[in-house]
């Protein structure tokens, strides 16, 4: 399918991390006005150094988030930073996005958790004013651009991530760690109830993030319990760095609607429990309930082989297997920056490393739309859906009959 066909179709980011979308030019400015430090002040040099194309592991592609996570500490850079975000995803035809970040790693005494979310639904709210009022939609008809906030748990942290956290360890200095922990989620999960229910704001819903490995999702059940009786949707980074048994956990135990990267899900070797006796019926038995209840995997294909040396053969990927297997999938970017890649740039890998037919292409865009947490009201999704849908066909015709005049 030609790249140009892909990047006018109306697309989605259900996972995409905020504090790996800053546009270079952005940290660049930001870095000189807050005095932080860069390994270089120019893109092509922080190319070369930090963001790069390939990565040697997981810490080396961590690096970057140090950097970026030094310029998200007022409103006014949080909220530039989520404009430019919706900015660059209007600019290739993506049309709903849902942003992720974590308000305890940059509340401080000046800007608490719900504050960081104005932060960024702000700057979102801006792009999308701009957009819906603007030609693309009024005019030439257009679907509107739309946006949900996903607010990020840790599964572990360290007094040193934050002031925030810094604060909440030293006020729990004789808790157990694991406790300490739970109670960080079980304030996030409050401050999210109250932006959502009181506030008003479309924090739409909440994630676990973080060190999978040692770090169960299990820790933070009341959290996630709470967040079901407040009607919040969740999405938990799981089968990422650990077995399928981490999936198992996060939607069984925290009721996970979707399931970030979800690697391991397919295969029985990255099996972990000694309790499993036969790690192929677990994975087999685990994929059909997931297949039939739609809970979708968010698939982030260039990040994934930038963090994992199995995956550097992308045929390797477990994608292709989703497919097989009839899942409801939805392509994602992860870090647009970090990964220096598009929506664009992951479904034409999709397309042309696993040779998906356009029937499979438009399943996963509509799985996009369908299984977002849109922050309005059902009826409203639904016909929000059916106009981006509308808009796909009217693409495919465009491009079939292009195809045809040649």
């Amino acid at each position: 399918m030609d790249r140009a066909f892909l990047e006018r179709l109306p697309k989605t980011d259900l996972h995409v991390h905020l504090d790996g979308c800053v546009r270079l030019s952005t940290l660049i400015d930001l870095a000189r006005e807050s005095g932080v430090v860069l390994p270089s002040y120019t893109e092509q040099g922080l190319r070369e150094t930090v963001f790069k194309d390939n990565y040697q592991s997981l810490d080396d592609y961590l690096k970057g988030f140090a950097y970026t996570g030094q310029v998200m500490r007022t409103r006014e850079q949080i909220e530039r930073i989520s404009y430019e975000v919706a900015v660059d995803n209007q600019r290739e035809g993506v049309r709903y996005i849902e942003v992720r970040f974590a308000p305890q790693l940059h509340a401080n005494e000046e800007m608490d958790i719900i504050d960081c979310i104005r932060a960024v639904d702000d700057g979102l709210k801006r792009a999308a004013e701009e957009f819906n009022t603007g030609p693309r939609v009024k005019e030439m008809g257009e679907p509107p651009f739309h946006y949900g906030i996903i607010a990020c748990a840790m599964r572990y942290f360290t007094p040193a991530f934050s002031d925030w956290y810094r604060k909440f360890c030293s006020m729990h200095s004789y808790t157990n760690q694991e406790r300490v922990f739970a109670l960080a989620s079980l304030e996030l999960e409050s401050a999210v109830a109250i932006a959502r229910w009181e506030e008003g704001l479309p924090v739409v819903g909440i994630d676990l993030a973080g060190s999978e490995a040692g770090w169960p999702a299990i820790n933070h059940l009341e959290a996630f319990r709470r967040a079901q009786r407040h009607f919040l949707k969740k999405t938990v980074h799981a089968g990422e760095a650990y077995g399928p048994e981490s999936i198992y956990q996060a939607i069984t135990e925290l009721y996970a609607d979707r399931i970030g990267h979800g690697l391991t899900l397919l295969d029985p070797g990255s099996v972990q429990s000694s309790y499993i006796r036969d790690p192929q019926k677990y994975v087999d038995s685990l994929t059909g309930y997931i297949a039939d209840r739609r809970i979708t995997v968010e698939v982030c294909l260039t990040s994934n082989q930038q963090t994992n040396p199995s995956f550097r053969n992308l045929e390797d990927h477990p994608f292709g297997k989703m497919m097989q297997r009839k899942l409801s999938v939805t392509i994602c970017t992860d870090n647009r920056t970090v990964s220096n890649t598009t929506v664009t740039d992951e479904l034409h890998k999709a397309v042309t490393t696993f040779g998906l037919s356009s029937y499979e292409l438009r399943n996963i865009i509509v799985y996009g739309f369908k299984r977002s947490f849109f922050p309005g009201r059902y009826d409203e999704k639904r016909r929000y859906v059916r106009r981006c849908m509308e808009y796909f066909e009217k693409i495919e015709k465009e491009f079939s009959a292009e195809d045809g005049d040649r």
